[in-house]
This record gives structure tokens, C-alpha cells and sequence, in this order.
């Protein structure tokens, strides 16, 4: 288990853009973790007034994060950049009160280059799906 201090320890993002509020169980191959959707979102304001709904590509950008801190773990000060997304699928709606249960497994690393298939799930739904390919800049 990792809280928000220690997942700030190894990503380089930082709200408003941190996606990932906690880890629930890590290992080399995989990671599950959570992130509680709040009603202040800087995002809602716009997306959309009256209808807040969850950005899709924003759900992508958990999913990477979460992966990001399995890679990351071992690799400090590493920074993980998108090079290339597949296979997206945007299943459900989340609104402002949803917990994102983000799962993503590491389907290869070349060191520099890894690739890693993930989901998003709210109460045992899958909301969105992607294989993600990131470059690590250390």
C-alpha cells in the first residue's frame, strides 16, 4: 500500500494533474490502485456545466499513471512520456462521487520503452481500457 506522499515521491506529476490517490498492491507485473473522483474537479467546470462528466482521455491518463508507478518505483527521478495509445475503449460514464479502481499490467520493457495494458473499473464495471506504449526519460 502507498498514500498520496508516497506516490508523489516517485511520479512527477502533481495536482491538479495526479490521478492516482492511493495503491492498493504493487508488484513488477502489476498494480491496482484507486482514485476517489471529486465534485471540485478543475475539469467539471467546463466538462460538462450542469453534467460533469469525467474526461475520457483524462481516465487514459490514470491508467498511465498507475503504470507509471509500477515502472517507476525502482527508477527514480524518471519521467514516463505517452508514445503511443491503443486499443481505447471508453465503456461508461464517470461522474463526481465515482472511485476509479485503476489496474494496469506490464506486457513488455525494453528498458527505455515499455508497454503496459490497463483498466479503469467503478463498482466492478469496466469503464475504460487501453494498451499504452511510454518512453522513459531518465
Amino acid at each position: 500500500m502507498m498514500n498520496i506522499e508516497e506516490i508523489k515521491k516517485i511520479l512527477p506529476h502533481r495536482p491538479p494533474f495526479l490521478f492516482v490517490d492511493e495503491v492498493l498492491e504493487v508488484s513488477d507485473e502489476r498494480i491496482l490502485a484507486k482514485r476517489l473522483i471529486r465534485d471540485d474537479e478543475y475539469f467539471f467546470t467546463g466538462h460538462f456545466p450542469g453534467e460533469p462528466i469525467m474526461p475520457g482521455v483524462l481516465m487514459v491518463e490514470a491508467i498511465a499513471q498507475a503504470g507509471g508507478v509500477m515502472l517507476l518505483r525502482n527508477r527514480r527521478n524518471a519521467i514516463p512520456l505517452f508514445m503511443a495509445i491503443d486499443r481505447v475503449r471508453f465503456r461508461k460514464i464517470v461522474k463526481p462521487g465515482d472511485t476509479l479502481i485503476l489496474e494496469a499490467r506490464l506486457l513488455q520493457d525494453r528498458g527505455k520503452i515499455v508497454k503496459i495494458t490497463g483498466t479503469a473499473t467503478v463498482n466492478d464495471s469496466v469503464v475504460c481500457e487501453a494498451t499504452i506504449l511510454a518512453g522513459i526519460k531518465e
